[in-house]
């Protein structure tokens, strides 16, 4: 199992990032698919048509957003944890995942950054 962190700076304040992503209606718009998500810990959510599933556990607005994603049936819980920072008219991002499955690591990390993290980023440069 791996870890995985990457900061990237996105051109909106915490506020509007943390709202892209906990709000049903904007992670539809930036993903550009199906999306079932409630800003409530204890809740199941699902992205891209249930590509990606898993549970919220926490949740401090406009600063944390901390999540449990599903990975087959066993091994040890994946923790995704989001950290948002003001930085000038700019959000430092800090996404953090841990217990990656070796084997899907490569595959899933490119994921991420392409489509997770580079979907946010072109979501407010347009």
């Amino acid at each position: 199992m791996k870890d995985y962190k990457k900061y990237i700076s996105i051109p909106a304040s915490p506020e509007e990032v943390y709202l892209a992503l906990t709000k049903d209606i904007s992670i539809k718009l930036w993903t550009g698919a199906e999306v079932e998500f409630e800003e409530k810990p204890d809740t199941e959510f699902s992205f891209w048509d249930g590509d990606i599933v898993g549970k919220n556990l926490e949740f401090e607005t406009n600063k944390k957003i901390v999540q449990q994603w599903y990975f087959g049936e066993n091994g040890e819980p994946s923790i995704v944890t989001i950290k948002l920072h003001p930085d000038k008219d700019e959000t430092s991002l800090e996404f953090r995942q841990t217990n990656i499955p070796e084997a899907d690591y490569k595959d899933f990390t490119e994921g991420i950054e392409e489509f997770f993290l580079g979907g946010l980023v072109d979501f407010f440069e347009e």
